[in-house]
């Protein structure tokens, strides 16, 4: 295999990565925040009050996601994987 192709197939794989990991990211960034904001305006210094809504939120993002997720790994897999691994 030459150099290109495997650099190319990183590249495409880490570009893959972070479009699958981005909507749990993003959600978990908003509801932190917003709790911070909510627990400096309010005084309330909860652990928990920080975790349980992240958590809950970023589930709900995963489910609703988890067909693009899902349909992103195996077309990038049979695309481009595969053929690299027969070696056509």
């Amino acid at each position: 295999m030459e150099d290109i192709v495997f650099f190319d197939t990183m590249r495409e794989g880490l570009w893959i990565a972070v479009m699958i990991s981005a909507p749990m990211l993003v959600v978990a960034l908003i509801a932190g925040v917003t709790i911070g904001l909510f627990q400096a305006l309010t005084s309330v210094q909860e652990m928990t009050l920080t975790f349980v809504p992240k958590v809950g939120a970023m589930l709900v993002v995963f489910w609703v996601s988890m067909s693009f997720m899902s349909e992103t790994l195996v077309n990038f897999y049979t695309a481009r994987l595969i053929p690299l691994i027969i070696g056509l």
